[in-house]
């Protein structure tokens, strides 16, 4: 099984090289040296990556999973924001995902949900 790390990480690569400027999203909370906590502010649920394409300036996030991996309570709601408002997102088991979503401007590709629709 592909650690999604390694998926990510050539998630990352490819994208960037696909007319696009990708982001990795650091979320979380860390313990300062002095004790403090310190929160990216990154709302819960928030995928591990977005992009936006250079043709149409259009925005793209990508939740990674590796073949195994399950959506968290908080991601599946962050998904179904982002349906709402339809917007260009999937949940990326591989470069290949991420690319079509990218390509195709999907809105929800990979999700439990998701049904292809006619452009």
């Amino acid at each position: 099984m592909t650690p999604e790390h390694k998926i990510q990480s050539d998630i990352l690569v490819a994208v960037s090289t696909h007319h696009c400027t990708i982001f990795r999203s650091n979320v979380g909370k860390v313990k300062t040296t002095d004790g403090r906590w310190f929160d990216t502010g990154l709302p819960k649920g928030h995928p591990d990556l977005y992009c936006f394409k250079w043709s149409n300036g259009k925005i793209c996030y990508i939740e990674v999973k590796n073949e195994k991996g399950q959506l968290r309570q908080d991601q599946i709601r962050f998904h179904k924001m982002l349906m709402k408002h339809h917007i260009i997102h999937c949940c990326a088991r591989s470069v290949d995902d991420a690319i079509k979503t990218i390509d195709k401007e999907l809105v929800g590709y990979g999700y439990p949900d998701w049904k292809e629709k006619e452009k």
